[in-house]
């Protein structure tokens, strides 16, 4: 796997996507700063992946990198397919480059990267990432799964997450305190699902779950998820840890243009 791993890090570099390592089979970063530590570098690649670590393969999105639109799959919990269906036939997805199942059977969509922010809308399981953000992609592995090619397209497209966002939640408001008790009852969902996570994606889970929170309000109350965390039966350091990692990776940091961009797991 290390092999195919290093093969697959420099073919991505060599399109102009830069990667960087995260922990085997987890979505968290390995190295300290993140993706803020994603090159093209082939040299720095090499050292990385080529060293027989067996760690996954992150791409750090928005421009150079790609968009990616994540289409989740939480079972009888719901998923994104139905809102991917709505945007397909409203000719907003039509663009897409590649298509990657993940290892929970969702989906994600690649587009020609942008500075957009990232985005996450819960009732439709859909996430957004771009510019400060990142995924994991092929041959990452999460639970023994595989994130895996589709197909691959001649798009080269770009998706407009405001025209998503205005066509699936048309009458969607600035922060209120009716939306801010929204927030509390997502966090309250996402803590019931760390909660039911066993060893061996506990960490990845807690982690997955503050970064969606995070996205919708960077000031979000994580307490909630280190209670269900200790409830799964992570510990109090690798708890303090990975929400440590959720902030960090959340932090703005300077846009091309000197504004700040959104951050992302």
């Amino acid at each position: 796997m290390t092999a195919a791993m290093l093969r697959q890090a420099l073919a991505y570099a060599r399109t102009g996507w830069p990667v960087f390592p995260c922990l085997p089979g987890a979505k968290i970063p390995a190295t300290r700063h993140g993706f803020r530590d994603a090159t093209t570098d082939p040299v720095q690649i090499t050292s990385w992946f080529g060293r027989g670590f067996g760690w996954n393969l992150a791409i750090a999105t928005g421009a150079p990198g790609p968009d990616v639109l994540d289409i989740d799959q939480h079972g009888p919990a719901g998923n994104g397919y139905p809102a991917f269906t709505q945007l397909q036939q409203a000719g907003l997805v039509n663009g897409a480059a590649a298509y990657v199942r993940t290892p929970a059977g969702g989906m994600h969509a690649y587009f020609t990267g942008s500075h957009q922010h990232n985005g996450h809308l819960a009732s439709h399981h859909l996430d957004f990432r771009s510019h400060g953000g990142y995924v994991l992609a092929p041959p990452s592995q999460v639970d023994g799964k595989p994130y895996q090619f589709i197909k691959t397209l001649a798009g080269r497209s770009g998706l407009d997450w405001g025209a998503v966002t205005r066509l699936l939640e048309p009458e969607r408001l600035p922060p209120s305190p009716q939306s801010r008790l929204a927030l509390t009852q997502d966090v309250s969902h996402l803590a019931h699902w760390v909660a039911s996570q066993t060893e061996g994606n506990r960490n990845a889970g807690l982690f997955w779950a503050a970064n969606r929170a995070l996205d919708t309000d960077p000031a979000a109350n994580l307490n909630p998820l280190a209670i269900a965390a200790r409830q799964a039966g992570l510990d109090e350091p690798e708890i303090t840890r990975t929400l440590d990692s959720a902030r960090r990776t959340n932090q703005p940091r300077p846009h091309p243009s000197g504004h700040q961009a959104e951050t992302e797991s």
